[in-house]
C-alpha cells in the first residue's frame, strides 16, 4: 500500500493484535465438547448443501459449480479472516486517502501516528463484532495458509469461503435454550444459502465487487472524518461517551456518502444485500420443517433476540456501524422473497439471478409486485 515514510493509513498488524487481545472469551466448553461441536458443524454444513440446492433449485441437477471451503473457526480466526478481507476490499479507498493526505501540511506526521490510532480503533470494533457473528460467507476473501479460499479467477463462482464461528453458535443456543443440534443445522442452512448464491450465480461476485469499488473510488471524505467515526465507535466501546450524549442521527460509517452517484450505488447495494439476506432467511425456514424439528421455536426466540437487541452500548454501536440497516435487510428481503415465490413460484423467483438487470431495485424490495411486473410480464409480453 502507498505510504508516507513507511506508515500506512491503517496499521493492519496492530488492528489484528488489538482485536485478538480484546476479543471476549467464548463460552466454557471442554476439549471433547469443542471437538464434537466442530465435527457436527462440519457435518451440518455438508448436509445443508444438498438441502439448500434441492429447495432453491438454483443449481441445475448434474452441474458442479466451483467449490469454496467451509471453515469452522473461533473468534480469533474470524478476526484474522476479516482483517485480511477489509485490507483487500478497502485498498482503493485507503490509497486515495493516503494520496490526498500526502499533499496536506503535516501529512508525514499523520502517516506515522494516524495508522497506529486507526489500527487500534479498527481492532476494537472487530473485537466487539467477533463475539456476535454466527457465520459469514466471505465473498472477497484472500487465501492464506491458515484460511484457504476459492480461486477468484475460476469461472463458476469461485473466490470465497464460508466461516462458521463455533463459540458464538454455542453461546446463542445456550442463551436461547434451544436444541443445540437443531440450532446448529438451522444456522448452517442460512450460511449455506449464501454460499449457494455465489457458487450458483457466477456473475454475482464480480458484479458486487464492481459496485463496491465504484462506490469507494468516488469517495471524497477527509481522512480525519473517517478517523473521527472510528474514534466515536471506540469511545462507545470504552464507555467514554459522556452520559446523555447520543450519536447524531444518521452518522453511521456506511453513510459517509457525498455524491449523487454514490447514493445511487448504495441504493443498489442495499437492494442486493436485502435480497441475499432475505433469501437466506426464507430458505432456512423453508427447509427447516423437514430437517429441523424445533424450527418454529428457534425462529420465534431468535426473532425476539434480534428485536430486543442488547445493552445501550450495543444499540449505539449498531447505529454507528449501520447494523440496524442490516437487520432491516433481513426483514424486508425475506418479505420480498416470500411475496414473489407466492406469486410466481420458486422457478419464477429464480429469474432474479439471470443478470444484474433482473436484480430488484431498492423500491422493488418494498413493492415485490413491481419487480414481478417488470421481469415477468415484460418477458411474457
Amino acid at each position: 500500500m502507498t505510504s508516507i515514510g513507511g506508515a500506512e493509513m491503517v496499521d493492519w498488524n496492530l488492528a489484528l493484535a488489538t482485536a485478538t487481545r480484546f476479543v471476549r472469551p467464548g463460552p466454557d466448553v471442554s476439549r471433547d465438547e469443542a471437538r464434537a461441536v466442530v465435527a457436527e458443524l462440519r457435518r451440518h454444513a455438508k448436509a445443508s448443501e444438498e438441502h439448500v440446492r434441492a429447495f432453491t433449485r438454483m443449481i441445475p441437477e448434474g452441474s458442479q459449480p466451483k467449490d469454496t471451503p467451509v471453515l469452522v473457526v473461533d473468534r480469533a480466526g474470524w478476526v484474522r479472516a476479516n482483517v485480511a478481507g477489509f485490507r483487500e476490499l478497502l485498498k482503493p479507498l485507503l490509497d486515495k486517502m493516503q494520496e490526498r493526505r500526502s499533499g496536506s501540511p503535516g501529512g508525514a506526521v499523520l502517516g506515522a501516528v494516524g495508522g497506529k490510532v486507526t489500527g487500534v480503533e479498527l481492532g476494537m470494533l472487530l473485537s466487539f463484532l467477533a463475539s456476535r457473528v454466527l457465520g459469514q460467507y466471505e465473498t472477497f476473501a484472500p487465501a492464506t495458509r491458515e484460511l484457504p479460499a476459492g480461486d477468484p479467477s475460476d469461472s463458476g463462482g469461485g473466490g470465497g469461503r464460508l466461516l462458521l464461528v463455533a463459540p458464538n453458535i454455542v453461546h446463542v443456543e445456550r442463551e436461547l435454550e434451544v436444541d443445540p443440534h437443531d440450532f446448529r443445522l438451522w444456522v448452517c442452512l442460512h450460511e449455506e444459502t449464501h454460499r449457494t448464491q455465489f457458487t450458483g450465480v457466477p456473475w454475482l461476485r464480480d458484479h458486487l465487487e464492481g459496485e463496491i469499488q465504484s462506490f469507494l473510488g468516488q469517495t471524497e471524505v477527509d481522512p480525519m472524518t473517517v478517523l473521527e467515526r472510528l474514534r466515536e465507535a471506540a469511545q462507545s466501546l470504552a464507555g467514554a461517551r459522556p452520559e446523555g450524549e447520543e450519536a447524531e442521527e444518521g452518522r453511521s460509517i456506511v453513510e459517509l456518502v457525498q455524491t449523487p452517484a454514490q447514493r445511487e450505488i448504495l441504493g443498489r447495494l442495499t437492494a442486493v444485500m436485502s435480497l441475499l439476506e432475505g433469501h437466506a432467511d426464507y430458505v432456512m425456514d423453508g427447509v427447516g420443517p423437514d430437517v429441523v424439528p424445533s424450527v418454529a421455536e428457534i425462529r420465534e426466540k431468535f426473532q425476539q433476540r434480534r428485536a430486543r437487541g442488547a445493552s445501550r452500548l450495543d444499540q449505539a454501536l449498531r447505529k454507528l456501524l449501520g447494523l440496524d440497516a442490516k437487520l432491516r435487510q433481513y426483514r424486508d428481503g425475506e418479505r420480498f422473497v416470500r411475496a414473489v415465490v407466492e406469486e410466481v413460484g420458486m422457478d419464477g423467483f429464480n429469474r432474479v439471478w439471470t443478470s444484474p438487470n433482473t436484480l430488484p431495485t431498492k423500491a422493488e424490495i418494498a413493492k415485490p409486485a413491481d419487480w414481478v411486473a417488470r421481469v415477468h410480464r415484460k418477458a411474457e409480453s
